[in-house]
C-alpha cells in the first residue's frame, strides 16, 4: 500500500520526501500514519528498482531538497499494480481506497472497469462482522444495539459504494 501510494503521488507530480509524506498521511494517516522510518526505506527500495529518480535542488531557505520523480519504469510498475491488484487490495477497505485514489493513472477504461468489477463482486458476497456458525448475521437479527449499529453503518456504506460502482461502471462501459 505504501509503495503504491508513493508511485501514485509521484505520477501526479515530482515531490520531495516531506511533501510526499504529508500527502500519504492525508490519504491513509488516520488508519496507518506514515513514519519517516517507514517511508524512507520504501523510497530507497523503489529507487533501487529504478522506479524513482532523486534530484537535489537548492532549498529556498534551508538545506538542499531531494526531489523525487517517477521514471518510465516506475510508471509501468504503477500501471501494472493498478491493473493487477492482489485480492487484499480489493477486499481491504484502506488498501482499496489507496488503489482507487490512483486508478485514473490506468489509461485503459476496460482495465479500470475490470478492477471495479472485482470490487463489486466482493461487495455483493454475503458477509457480516458477526456470524451464527457459517451464516452471516444481519443487523435486524441482533439485540445488542452497538453491534446492530456496526452492521447498520456498514450496510449504508456498502450500499453507497455499490451505487457508485454500478454508476461508474456504466459510464466506463459507454466510453
Amino acid at each position: 500500500m505504501l509503495e503504491l501510494a508513493i508511485l501514485g503521488f509521484l505520477c501526479d507530480s515530482p515531490l520531495h520526501g516531506y511533501e510526499l509524506r504529508k500527502r500519504i498521511t492525508a490519504l491513509t494517516g488516520h488508519v496507518k500514519p506514515v513514519a519517516e522510518s517507514t517511508l524512507y526505506p520504501a523510497i530507497k527500495r523503489l529507487e533501487k528498482a529504478s522506479w524513482l529518480a532523486r534530484e537535489t535542488q537548492p532549498g529556498a531557505v534551508a538545506a538542499p531538497r531531494h526531489v523525487l520523480t517517477l521514471t518510465d519504469e516506475g510508471r509501468q510498475e504503477l500501471r501494472r499494480r493498478l491493473a493487477e491488484p492482489v485480492r487484499q487490495d480489493i477486499t481491504d477497505e484502506n488498501r482499496w481506497f489507496t488503489l482507487l485514489a490512483f486508478l485514473r493513472h490506468l489509461d485503459d477504461h476496460g482495465l479500470q472497469a475490470e478492477v471495479l468489477r472485482r470490487r463489486l463482486l466482493f461487495l455483493e458476497e454475503p458477509a457480516s462482522f458477526f456470524y451464527e456458525g457459517d451464516r452471516p448475521l444481519r443487523a435486524e437479527e441482533l439485540e445488542d444495539p452497538f453491534r446492530r449499529g456496526i452492521l447498520t453503518i456498514a450496510r449504508a456504506t456498502s450500499d453507497a459504494e455499490l451505487s457508485w460502482l454500478r454508476s461508474t461502471l456504466r459510464s466506463l462501459d459507454r466510453s
